[in-house]
């Protein structure tokens, strides 16, 4: 039995505390908000979130960060844009040999720094480990067979995060290359927005299929211009995350992108969702930061244009289908060389 904190009772981190509960872990789940603390405490589910999943009462659910000192494993489990927030208010307040694990996924907005190397700088004595992978928290919470990697430079926290997290229902791979896990995690729900808007438009199976295609592509690019492996994003925070953001009926990402393709605004849809889109602030930095490196990524571009310029979205899907021919091993992700541009169809 390890003793495990859970920062953020959302959706993610509840189901993450229920499923560690389930498995005879010692489970505190901290929310900032007093109020979400006594509607779990009173409902015994998060009613809002996970309607229908019991939270147990030997799960201590609170606003104190009291039971920090105590905890082997931190797990954040807040949006991305609180990830800077919530190190600083538990910064000195572990163990030196508690491991932080980090399981939101995006890049910080002001930044473009990825969350690793925000928990790093803020975090400077505990080793951290971002979590990854296709885990929606529906299906995390009721124990459905699901896969993920912990990524870190430390190998020891990445195997003692393995080993403390897995169980008969949670497979756990581990991965040295946390710059490769950590795009692939956040930039997929860029490309579910957009399969979302393809499918608000009315468009089909193929379109759908070539979104998330060429954009793991352009995801895989913007990872290798900043350190990452290529074989990375073909694992399970690549097109594994990829494929379960893109088609499921509980990606907030895609709902909102159906919203945007059925004639939503982009703020309207992102506010109908009702919880935090990932995707509608990481294309932003995305956009940013492909321009800052150099790194071609047409999909990213139209989308940063449908979602902060006005544009609208059959314009931009027939502007991606008009751009000039190319070979599709130009600039190949996998280390295939580059070819020359060709006119051939």
């Amino acid at each position: 039995m390890a003793r495990l904190m859970f920062l953020g009772a959302g959706g993610f981190g509840t189901a993450l505390a229920v499923m560690a509960h389930r498995y005879g872990h010692q489970v505190t789940l901290w929310s900032y908000d007093p109020q979400q603390v006594e509607e779990i405490r009173q409902n015994k589910e998060n009613a809002y979130l996970l309607p229908g999943v019991p939270v147990p009462e030997e799960i201590d659910v609170t606003n104190s960060l009291d039971a920090l000192g105590e905890a082997d494993l931190v797990f954040i489990a807040t949006p991305s844009s609180a990830v800077r927030e919530v190190a600083a208010k538990i910064r000195g307040k572990m163990r030196p040999d508690a491991v932080v694990v980090c399981g939101a996924k995006g890049l910080e907005r002001d930044t473009l720094e990825s969350l690793s190397q925000v928990l790093e700088e803020s975090l400077l004595e505990n080793p951290v480990v971002m979590f990854s992978g296709p885990s929606h928290a529906e299906e995390v919470s009721r124990g459905v067979p699901t896969t993920a990697v912990v990524a870190s430079t430390d190998p020891e926290a990445a195997r003692k995060v393995q080993d403390i997290l897995s169980n008969s229902s949670l497979r756990l791979y581990v991965n040295d290359d946390v710059m490769g896990v950590e795009l692939g995690g956040a930039l997929k729900n860029v490309i579910a927005l957009a399969v979302g808007i393809a499918d608000g438009l009315g468009l089909g199976d193929n379109t759908k299929a070539a979104l998330m295609t060429r954009g793991l592509t352009e995801i895989a690019r913007l990872g290798v211009a900043c350190g990452a492996r290529p074989e990375t994003f073909s694992g399970l925070s690549g097109v594994g995350d990829l494929i379960v953001t893109c088609t499921s009926v509980h990606s907030r990402n895609r709902r909102a992108g159906i919203l945007i393709g059925s004639g939503w605004s982009p703020q309207g849809a992102v506010g109908e969702v009702d919880m935090t889109v990932e995707g509608y602030f990481s294309t932003k930095a995305a956009y940013e930061l492909s321009r800052r490196l150099g790194v071609e990524m047409p999909i990213v571009t139209e989308i940063y244009k449908v979602l902060y310029e006005g544009k609208d979205p059959q314009q931009a899907i027939d502007e991606l289908m008009s751009r000039p021919r190319r070979h599709e091993s130009e600039g190949q992700w996998l280390g295939v060389e580059k070819r020359p541009e060709t006119k051939e169809n």
